[in-house]
């Protein structure tokens, strides 16, 4: 398997551990030290506490939502060195979970992913709400 289809099997696990709920699976993907800034411009910083925060939201007010789109396969991805990744990719999700995204739910996002220890990782997230500067 290439680095390149690597790094997108790690997007997708991201999308299918996101719609199923499943906050450990989700958290897995991350680095210890890992940064994870929300559309909202939260930063939850590491592993622990990007799993327990997502945890929350599959149990509470995000649970049944799914994020549409294939990351994997629509990301643009750049090898910065041959162990750190940069992807981006836009995206949505349904609050009905449907399988195309809500009106005003699409996002952009950017992902660095570095190899440790024989494994490609999350340590850096940025979720940006796509919108309209104009409006």
């Amino acid at each position: 398997m290439t680095a390149d289809t690597e790094v997108r099997a790690v997007l997708e696990r991201l999308t299918a551990a996101w719609n199923d709920g499943d906050a450990t699976a989700y958290g897995r993907l991350f680095t210890e030290d890992a940064d994870y800034v929300t559309f909202f411009g939260m930063n939850l910083p590491g592993r622990e506490v990007i799993e327990s925060s997502h945890r929350a939201l599959f149990e509470g007010p995000l649970k049944g939502v799914k994020l549409t789109g294939r990351p994997g396969a629509e990301a643009k991805v750049r090898f910065v060195r041959p162990d750190v990744a940069v992807a981006v990719v836009g995206g949505g999700s349904s609050l009905t979970g449907s399988d195309t995204s809500d009106e005003g739910r699409e996002s952009t996002v950017s992902f660095v992913l570095v190899r440790e220890d024989g494994e490609w990782l999350i340590t850096a997230f940025q979720n940006t709400r796509v919108s309209d500067p104009r409006s």
